[in-house]
């Protein structure tokens, strides 16, 4: 097997897995979390995301195994495809950094850092529904737009294996 080819298909499978977990938050957690009460909501988010945040090694390796791998693909892929192969590989890798990973970067893990920093407990009831309103609407925007870019993306890689 090819080195272009192995790359691919750990893009493939780690971008699967961060497609799926963004899918998941999209359609079970999020809605599940939404019918708590604005603290409960506030804390269930901050104790998931603390889990990320203390460096859970089977995320952090996904994660970050995905970034790896669509570079490290698409820079294979550049010095050996040509034609549509080299233009698929290229738009998936793109989306799939441009319309995953920078959303993440940009908006999700601010608003995520944002909730980490706060001791909910103590918040006023007031303070609580201000926060969860400025945090859940625009987290679950940028979640739909990383999912649904993911989803994409990952279908565009799985459309360049059948040319190996």
């Amino acid at each position: 097997m090819e080195p272009l080819h192995i790359t691919l298909m750990l893009s493939i499978l780690f971008c699967s897995l961060v497609a799926g977990l963004l899918f998941g938050f999209a359609v079970v957690v999020m809605p599940g979390i939404a019918k708590l009460t604005d603290k409960e909501y506030l804390l269930a988010f901050k104790h998931m995301d603390g889990i990320i945040q203390n460096n859970q090694p089977l995320f952090i390796l996904v994660w970050a195994g995905s970034i790896i791998s669509v570079i490290v693909t698409l820079v294979l892929g550049v010095m050996n495809l040509n034609g549509t192969q080299i233009y698929l590989l290229s738009a998936a890798s793109v989306l799939y950094l441009l319309g995953v990973q920078l959303p993440t970067f940009r908006f999700n893990i601010p608003l995520n850092n944002s909730l980490q920093s706060l001791d909910i407990k103590a918040l006023k009831e007031t303070e609580s529904t201000l926060l969860r309103s400025d945090f859940e609407a625009p987290w679950n925007r940028w979640n739909r737009f990383r999912t649904v870019n993911a989803i994409i993306a990952v279908s565009m890689f799985i459309l360049v294996l059948p040319r190996f």
